[in-house]
């Protein structure tokens, strides 16, 4: 297997396991909670870090936002041996009483992207890996965090989340709404591999709290002060656990 058309990266060039945030800005933050890193590459939304946490290699890589990216991803990450992949990542949050600053862990993602649908009918299943999912859980509980535990929606966009659309994933007891994923579930269930994810919340859709809306700092609850390196930590340790 050749150089990666878009991670650039060969066979022996990463670690086994991945960790898979949006946000190549949040590739170095993750980083920056290990003992060791070093840049593997650099192309487009992708940036790519091995390091080291607790014992434990591991990769960094960025997928940017949205599913036809991450899938990507997933796709030329296991092309070099990837077989584990941990979304950490921000959500919206779709049920009313979840706070700004809570943990979310999916149990599965609704396919409400294009992505899916060139791989597969959309009657399978976009589902975690179940030892992945109990090691973020698990991690979580460790760090004295309480979860909120169960399915998602993946959806390609951000600006068309219309009320009728937030009032059925509502209704339909979807806990959160984000943009990989689905893609990354699907993706490493056909490939024999594991997935899993959670995501912090930035933002409660049915309350009016999501992202892009003015907000009072002072307003917000604790937990929500240093969300997404809380998220981290428990990501970094569930990884120790895999």
């Amino acid at each position: 297997m050749g150089t990666q058309p878009h991670l650039l990266v060969e066979e022996g060039d990463l670690t086994d396991l991945a960790l898979v945030p949006g946000d190549p800005g949040r590739v170095d933050r993750i980083a920056d909670h290990c003992d060791e890193a070093e840049v593997v590459a650099e192309n487009r939304e992708y940036r790519l870090v091995n390091a080291t946490y607790d014992g434990r290699d591991l990769t960094i890589c960025s997928t940017g936002i949205g599913s036809p990216s991450a899938a990507i991803a997933v796709e030329e990450l296991a092309n070099v041996g990837v077989e584990t992949f941990l979304r950490v990542g921000t959500t919206g949050a779709l049920q009313s009483g979840i706070e700004i600053g809570d943990m979310i862990v999916a149990t599965g993602a609704a396919k409400d992207e294009g992505t899916t649908k060139r791989y597969e009918n959309v009657e399978y299943p976009a589902v975690p890996d179940y030892e992945v999912l109990s090691a973020l859980v698990d991690a979580a509980e460790a760090n004295g965090e309480d979860v909120h535990v169960g399915p998602i929606t993946t959806d390609d966009a951000f600006y068309a989340e219309t009320d009728e659309y937030v009032a059925e994933w509502e209704a339909a007891g979807m806990l959160a709404v984000e943009m990989e994923a689905a893609a990354i579930f699907t993706l490493a269930r056909r490939n024999g591999l594991r997935a899993g994810a959670i995501c912090t919340v930035d933002g409660n859709l049915v309350e009016g709290t999501q992202k892009g809306t003015e907000t009072d700092e002072d307003e917000l609850p604790e937990k929500a002060k240093n969300n997404v390196g809380r998220a981290i930590d428990i990501t970094l340790e569930a990884a120790t656990r895999l």
